[in-house]
């Protein structure tokens, strides 16, 4: 919980000005810096990512410390958002057939 509560400060911090906007522009970053919050700030990690469509791709990002999840979607201007944000991710393997 602590981990979305650094990173909304860290967008706000990041793009000033967004105080007032709506809170899906405040939850947008360059992509690199997206990035870079992701694994340097939380920890997170990458665990899965597929195309949306020609130009938006969505990933999956995990902190194995305490299992908060990240579904970011990234387009092909260079913009990543975080679209959705959860805790307690466990993982699902499945068999392969």
């Amino acid at each position: 919980m602590i981990y979305r509560l650094v990173l909304t400060l860290y967008l706000c911090i990041a793009l000033p000005g967004l105080a007032q906007a709506q809170l899906a522009n405040v939850s947008c970053d360059d992509s690199a810096r997206m990035t870079e919050t992701l694994e340097q700030v939380l920890g997170a990690k990458r665990q899965g990512m597929g195309l949306r469509d020609p130009e938006t791709m969505l990933e999956v990002w995990v902190t194995a410390r305490n299992g908060d999840w990240v579904i970011v979607q990234s387009y092909a201007n260079g913009t990543s958002c975080i679209v959705a944000m959860g805790a307690h991710w466990e993982a699902v393997r499945t068999n392969p057939t």
